[in-house]
């Protein structure tokens, strides 16, 4: 009985002492990592013994967040700019910041009834009524959109038809639901999505230079497992998520 018992306590002992160890992180990341962060967190997870908890919304959001003192571990923002923002406040450690990850731009239509597009002019042709745009101030996607269509000196022609969405996925969301006729997002949202097509892709030539930084967040109360995760995301492993969801190399 007494070596039963005492059996007992050395395994709740032991569960405790693991859960000393495991770290819940918080992991503000930008609305268009949600699935391949997802699925690395189904591998992350069992092998390291921490939690992932992830606040995915627009990077400029989530910056504004850590900002005003949001409890983050980890940011991994679609553009370096937010980075650049909050290197500038103090509020990253600079050892662990890393760019990994780019994408590309794309124009997307509605998968049953979505206009025909021929070139990226017809975006400002009678058929398109309303173009969904990521919020093109603060959010990285509209912002890359932005700097395209002013570029090939087209912003000024479909300025008037902007239907300007909280980040990429709700600009997805819009096309997907006929609320647009058309919009332009990452290419690793429209991959994920069966209610859109790709009707065109921006050509690297002429597409803005998308670069995804990640850096731990210098106030973390677990910076050694989120040094840990950080440093898991440039794994061959983790790389074969992102290419999986149609992420690039970083620029």
């Amino acid at each position: 009985m007494r070596s039963s018992l005492r059996f007992t306590l050395l395994c709740a002992l032991a569960l405790l002492a693991f859960a000393a160890r495991a770290a819940e992180l918080n992991v503000f990341a930008a609305a268009s990592l949600s699935d391949a962060l997802k699925e690395i967190a189904r591998t992350y997870e069992p092998a390291s013994g921490d939690k992932l908890r992830f606040n995915l919304a627009a990077s400029s959001t989530l910056a504004l967040q850590i900002k005003q003192g949001a409890p983050a571990d980890v940011f991994f923002s679609a553009d370096e700019a937010k980075m650049d923002d909050l290197a500038k406040n103090n509020l990253i450690d600079p050892t662990t910041r890393r760019s990994l990850l780019s994408n590309s731009l794309v124009i997307v239509v509605n998968a049953t009834d979505g206009a025909t597009l021929a070139t990226s002019s017809d975006l400002a042709a009678p058929a398109i009524h309303r173009l969904a745009l990521a919020e093109t101030k603060t959010v990285p996607a509209g912002i890359y959109a932005k700097e395209w269509l002013e570029r090939i000196s087209l912003w000024s022609a479909v300025s008037a038809k902007v239907v300007p969405t909280e980040n990429v996925r709700a600009c997805l969301a819009a096309v997907e639901s006929g609320n647009a006729d058309a919009g332009i997002v990452y290419k690793t949202d429209a991959l994920i999505s069966k209610k859109v097509k790709i009707a065109l892709e921006v050509p690297a030539s002429e597409g803005p230079v998308i670069s995804y930084p990640l850096a731990v967040i210098k106030e973390s109360k677990h910076a050694e497992a989120a040094r840990k995760f950080v440093a898991y995301l440039a794994t061959p492993a983790a790389r074969a998520v992102f290419v999986k969801y149609g992420f690039l190399p970083a620029p």
